[in-house]
This record gives structure tokens, C-alpha cells and sequence, in this order.
């Protein structure tokens, strides 16, 4: 066992100002994350005017959100003091809120029904109550708001339970939980098999090691495997898998 095991083994798994301080630069290599921002953009529509990350991490997908649609305004809510951090330093031409959707508060002034789209992008699996959460995101949302949500499928790996994953959705799990908040579902459907479902059997097989393997520099056979699957992960389908994603509006 290393010297930083002892530390990391008491990190709460909800302690996400810890776990963006560790995993920050892990989760910006992360293939399967860049394949899940692919699939955000290719779903969240053409010109989106105002678009709202909802749990923006460390802003990775927000870089790409200014990038993708450089006229939008692009805003993010983060529980965590630290990812807001690593947003703001990361894109500065976005705004970064740090707030607790799980706590039933007026957003700010500015943000009520602000967004014409949003994004919450493997946020859910990490809650108890995910309804309460969808639910009191809808007063940051304009009517008519596209809401597109990514959740994980398939089985839970030892690193998932570290961080915090309660739970992983079906398609259809998905859509019962997001008409029980008040969306109403246009499409919901797996994605990335059969490559995408490659990776995470790599994940899982790797159990708790993968714990202190994100924590480092990646060694150089971790690199070539990432970029190996960067590009299959482009090959996998859009249509079934376990990535779980769903298109939903917000009612006029």
C-alpha cells in the first residue's frame, strides 16, 4: 500500500472538492468523457442562445460548449468550491455558480428561467434523491428549455462506488425519473456499444487499483491506450450501449 493509500481511503465518496484536487487531470484525458461530450453537442441542436451545465466539474464540457457555439452564453452550477475553481480558470469566458441543487432556493436574479438549453451530464447517478435535483433546476430553465442528460449504464465498477455512484439507469429508468420532475421525454436510448462498452469492462476489471492509477501521471502504455480509444470509441453506436441518454424539454 503507498503512502497517499491511507489518505485517500478516508475521502468521503460525496468529497468532490477532494476528488477534483485528485482526479482533475485524469478526467479531462478520459475517452469515454470525450466521447460523451461528442455525443452532448451532436444532441443539444444547432444555435443554442443561453445553455446551462448542470454539475460542470472542472469545465471541460463548458470549454467545449464556448467552443462549439462561440455566440452562446454558457453558465455551469457546481457543488464543488474546487471544480468551480478549475472552471474558471479553465474557461474564463463562462460563469461558474457555486450552488447545491439539492437545497429548494430562488437561483439569482439573473438566472431565473435563464437557460434555452442545458446539460447534466453524469450528475444523477451520484445523488440519493435525483428528482429533487431535476426538480429544482427547472427555475434556472427557460419554457421550452432542451434538457439533455447522460447517466451510466451497465454494471458499477470499484472506482464508480469510490465516487459515489448510487446507482446505474436503464433507458427506460431514465425517462420514468424524468417525467416524475416535470420533462417531458422526446428520446432516451443507450449509446457506445460496442466500444464504449469495451472501456468500461477495462474499467471494471480493473477494480480498486484504478483508485490510485487516476490519482498520477498516467504511465505511457495508459497513454497510448487512451488514444487507442479515443479513436475506436468514434466507431461505437449511437443508438445502443451503456451510455445512457435521453433528450427531454421543459413544458411552456
Amino acid at each position: 500500500m503507498s503512502a497517499a493509500s491511507p489518505r485517500r481511503a478516508r475521502v468521503h465518496v460525496d468529497d468532490w472538492d477532494r476528488h477534483w484536487d485528485d482526479y482533475a487531470v485524469s478526467a479531462q484525458r478520459n475517452p469515454a468523457q470525450r466521447f460523451r461530450r461528442k455525443l452532448i453537442l451532436s444532441l443539444l441542436g444547432a444555435s443554442p442562445d443561453r445553455v446551462l451545465d448542470i454539475g460542470s466539474g472542472q469545465g471541460d464540457l463548458a470549454a467545449d460548449l464556448v467552443a462549439a457555439f462561440p455566440h452562446a452564453e454558457v453558465a455551469g452550477l457546481e457543488l464543488s468550491a474546487s471544480g468551480v475553481a478549475h472552471s474558471r480558470r479553465k474557461v474564463p469566458f463562462a460563469a461558474f455558480l457555486q450552488w447545491d441543487l439539492l437545497a429548494d432556493r430562488d437561483p439569482p436574479v439573473h438566472f431565473r428561467c435563464w437557460a434555452t438549453h442545458a446539460v447534466c451530464s453524469e450528475v444523477l447517478e451520484h445523488l440519493d434523491e435525483p428528482e429533487c435535483l431535476l426538480r429544482h433546476v427547472k427555475a434556472f430553465l427557460a419554457p421550452g428549455c432542451r434538457l439533455v442528460v447522460t447517466v451510466p449504464g451497465g454494471p458499477i465498477s470499484g472506482f464508480d462506488r469510490h465516487i459515489g455512484h448510487r446507482r446505474h439507469y436503464t433507458p427506460e429508468e431514465l425517462r420514468l425519473l424524468l417525467e416524475r420532475a416535470g420533462f417531458q421525454v422526446e428520446c432516451v436510448h443507450g449509446a457506445g456499444y460496442p466500444f464504449f462498452n469495451l472501456y468500461r469492462r477495462v474499467v471494471i476489471a480493473r477494480g480498486s487499483k484504478l483508485i490510485a492509477d487516476v490519482a498520477r501521471q498516467p504511465t505511457l502504455p495508459a497513454r497510448i491506450a487512451m488514444r487507442a480509444f479515443d479513436a475506436i470509441l468514434l466507431w461505437s453506436s449511437l443508438a445502443r450501449g451503456w451510455q445512457t441518454v435521453a433528450v427531454a424539454t421543459l413544458a411552456g
